[in-house]
């Protein structure tokens, strides 16, 4: 209980503090920011991330491979250690492979869905404020100039499934814990 109500005093001052500050994201401190990254290291995952042995030399260090058969993501630590995600990947019909590269990196990122998902989808939104509703979660890492991303998910149970138009989903927690990790530049390498 004294964990709880340290965090809940911690949250509410800074609350206050942003109400005070004049903060654009004043109006709920718990959406975007610090504070959400907060909130979303206590969210439960279903498939957590780990530290795993890694026997593909190929792949080297600060590499991120993602296996959509497995569904897992992982970063390359050195030759013989990885971290592992879960990772939520393409339905049928939107599954790909392929090389790229983490051109930019953004937190809490708004959302314009592309061109072809409007098609699919005309019910969409055209553009979404990032924080805790939008489909790109806490942070997006770019691939290329594709619309595919590695990204949050505000959709935990979704983690270890294809459901996705091609874009790799992580939780919100894993993702802000790869994006401090990798680089623009960054070589990703999706596996079928």
């Amino acid at each position: 209980m004294g964990m709880i109500s340290t965090w809940a005093r911690c949250a509410g001052a800074i609350a206050f503090g942003l109400v005070l500050s004049g903060s654009a994201q004043a109006a709920n401190p718990f959406d975007r920011g610090p504070v959400a990254d907060f909130v979303n290291n206590f969210r439960l995952q279903s498939i957590p991330s780990q530290e795993v042995v890694w026997s593909h030399p190929q792949y080297k260090k600060g590499t991120i491979v993602v296996s959509t058969k497995e569904r897992r993501l992982y970063y390359v630590l050195g030759p013989t250690r990885a971290i592992e995600y879960g990772v939520g990947v393409g339905r049928e019909g939107f599954t790909w492979s392929g090389v790229k590269t983490i051109t930019a990196k953004k937190e809490w990122p708004d959302w314009r869905p592309p061109a072809a998902m409007l098609k699919r989808r005309p019910d969409l939104p055209r553009y979404m404020a990032g924080g805790q509703d939008n489909p790109l979660g806490a942070r997006a890492l770019y691939l290329g100039s594709s619309d595919y991303r590695i990204h949050g998910s505000n959709e935990g149970d979704t983690i270890g499934e294809a459901v996705s138009s091609g874009c790799i989903r992580m939780t919100n927690r894993d993702v802000a814990d790869l994006y401090d990790r990798v680089k623009v530049g960054t070589r990703v390498v999706v596996l079928k």
